[in-house]
């Protein structure tokens, strides 16, 4: 990368771990600040949790994961295989240590916490996605309102809630309840058992793996080099570089490093001084033909599912499972979401998927993620967005690219501090 000594106008060089859309946005904002990047990553861009989410970019529906509910839920669903959020019985001591953590933060003190913290993400995250458009990422964000659906105007009234919380916290929301009629009018896919839906405006989607790697596209034509197959295994600050090593591609160093290698994080950062544990809520998602095309995304609340108009389909994504990122595809946990599901939606040809995956979304203790400075100098991490890091990633790039750049910790990132 060639030097690599520090500057008094702020670092030259930056080697970035990580190709998702975190570690991405962080470089090519980097690259607007004026420094040379390398991205290295040890499968490739967008090959986790980047490629198979939905695709929402819904700072609409961007809910802290900590709403109390969930604990109810959870608890009621802990080891059946069928229900949305699914735990193995495993001995695994510090899955258990994360879970009471978790637990412990579900309540509404903890949730306007967390929601207050997200109110700059969200109020930005869409303007960062046009910044990146607007500056070469060749992908495209159809507008859209998210459509959640419902059996009865009482099972919409918990979303209609949070959803209220969420506006009373200070962030900027246009929603409204929708009658079976006007349901049915604008989501032909709505079946008979729904009779009632909520719907957000002003929300976006995309084909997620489309747009990681139009990002990575325009990392490398401004300049940046991107290198897969380097399986990072230590990091060595120094006073004027760090050295980042990898277990079979040697090693390469910069005045900056950023680790954004989402529920991997924790492998790398604790020597950091980085305390807040990020777990992998592993989720799954696959692609069904529709006889008609859907209008938008939906969201199937009472069955914790999501699903986004994809490639001339529908991709379906839902599910939570505690389990190691690396883990096997569960096929009962894909059987799960279609028998969720299928009572809500009509026209889909369910029994012709494709594209089954399953990818570890990296969730904290206390739903905040963590975007900053370690305690090592020129070592700063971002990951632990939960549900969220498609839709908050770009934002998160900018911010902490200006954190590394100025020097100086933006306010917008005071909650998400990793030393916490």
């Amino acid at each position: 990368m060639g030097e690599v000594g520090r500057s008094s106008e702020g670092p030259r060089t930056a080697l970035v771990v990580g190709a998702g859309v975190v570690g991405l946005s962080t470089a090519w904002f980097l690259q607007e600040r004026g420094v040379a990047v390398t991205v290295v990553d040890r499968a490739g861009p967008a090959a986790g949790a980047s490629w198979g989410n939905a695709g929402w970019l819904a700072p609409g529906l961007a809910l802290p994961l900590n709403e109390p509910g969930v604990l109810r839920f959870g608890l009621r669903s802990l080891f059946d295989r069928a229900a949305p959020l699914h735990v193995p019985a495993s001995p695994d001591p510090r899955l258990w240590r994360f879970l009471l953590r978790f637990a412990a933060h579900c309540n509404w003190r903890a949730w306007e916490r967390v929601a207050q913290a997200n109110l700059a993400l969200n109020a930005e995250c869409l303007e960062a996605f046009d910044t990146l458009i607007a500056g070469g990422v060749r992908a495209a964000t159809p507008q859209a309102p998210v459509t959640a659906v419902f059996e009865s105007a009482g099972h919409a009234a918990g979303l209609l809630a949070e959803l209220a919380r969420l506006r009373d916290v200070g962030q900027e929301l246009s929603y409204r309840g929708l009658t079976e009629g006007e349901l049915r009018e604008w989501l032909p896919q709505a079946s008979e058992r729904t009779g009632t839906g909520v719907r957000v405006d002003g929300q976006r989607y995309v084909d997620p793996g489309e747009f990681v790697a139009a990002l990575a596209d325009s990392v490398r034509e401004r300049g940046g080099v991107i290198r897969s197959g380097f399986d990072v295994v230590d990091i060595r600050p120094h006073r004027h570089a760090a050295t980042v090593r990898s277990a079979s591609a040697g090693t390469l160093s910069a005045q900056v490093v950023v680790l954004a290698t989402g529920a991997w994080l924790n492998k790398l950062t604790r020597r950091f001084g980085v305390r807040v544990p990020v777990r992998a809520g592993r989720g799954y998602s696959f692609t069904v033909a529709t006889d008609e095309p859907v209008p938008g995304p939906v969201y199937l609340p009472e069955a914790r599912v999501a699903c986004t108009p994809y490639q001339g389909g529908l991709r379906v994504a839902g599910t939570m499972e505690f389990r190691g990122p690396d883990a096997a595809l569960d096929p009962a946990r894909i059987d799960a979401i279609v028998a969720s599901a299928r009572p809500f939606l009509t026209g889909v040809r369910w029994e012709e998927r494709r594209d089954e995956w399953v990818g570890p979304r990296p969730v904290t203790h206390d739903s905040l993620p963590v975007i900053g400075a370690t305690a090592a100098p020129g070592v700063y991490v971002a990951g632990g967005h939960g549900m969220w890091g498609l839709t908050q990633g770009p934002v998160t790039g900018r911010l902490l690219a200006e954190q590394i750049t100025a020097g100086k910790q933006p306010e917008a990132l005071r909650e998400f501090d990793p030393l916490r």
